[in-house]
């Protein structure tokens, strides 16, 4: 049996928008099919933004969400349809969140992280559907915030840190304190156990 192996983290230099394309321009063009899963907000709208036009394979790709609001596809608010809306045509897989489901292995699982340590739907306090393996959970922050006062479905930890590789994608000087924090070992963040607990190799971008 595979004995787990400590995270591993790594700053990418440059950490901008343009370092992240080319990141998952890389992934993309490997050969044989590929899993990723993506974050969500606006940051992935404007990577791709710089993708539209470099020839990449996106049929051999399978897009996940790392999670998304319980809302419909038309919904400001909702992460599926943004990336939907953004690759739609370009031939690639979409696999919907369902509470409950078994979650294959990623090549890649895109992450970001808020102000609050969050990363996907894991929220320092939230209510939450526990489920075992990886798998697709129902969660609620504790509070709701007002920007998105919305229940989620999000992978769980054991699904997130299915894959060979994870990236950090995130802006400014307060995150990166945050960041520096999290490195250290204060576990008050839930970005905390991917830094510094037993997982895949993390490359951090930041950027101002």
């Amino acid at each position: 049996m595979t004995e787990p192996m400590a995270a591993t983290v790594s700053w990418a230099e440059p950490g901008d928008a343009a370092a992240v394309a080319d990141h998952i321009a890389r992934v993309v063009s490997a050969p044989g099919r590929k899993r990723i899963a993506f974050t969500g907000g606006s940051t992935p709208i404007k990577v791709l933004a710089l993708l539209k036009d470099r020839t990449l394979d996106w049929a051999s790709v399978t897009i996940a969400l790392t999670d998304d609001r319980r809302v419909p596809d038309d919904h400001a608010a909702s992460n599926f349809g943004k990336i939907h809306g953004a690759l739609g045509s370009s031939g690639a897989a979409f696999e919907r969140l369902e509470e409950g489901a078994e979650v294959a292995p990623f090549d890649l699982v895109w992450l970001g992280m808020g102000e609050d340590g969050h990363v996907a739907s894991l929220f320092p306090e939230m209510k939450a559907h526990v489920r075992p393996g990886t798998t697709v959970i129902a969660t609620t922050p504790i509070p709701l915030p007002p920007e998105a006062p919305f229940d989620r479905l999000t992978l769980n930890a054991k699904a997130l840190k299915a894959t060979k590789e994870i990236i950090l994608v995130v802006t400014g000087a307060s995150k990166k304190a945050l960041i520096d924090r999290a490195i250290a070992g204060d576990d008050r963040y839930p970005v905390t156990d991917f830094l510094c607990g037993y997982g895949p190799p993390v490359t951090i971008y930041w950027s101002e």
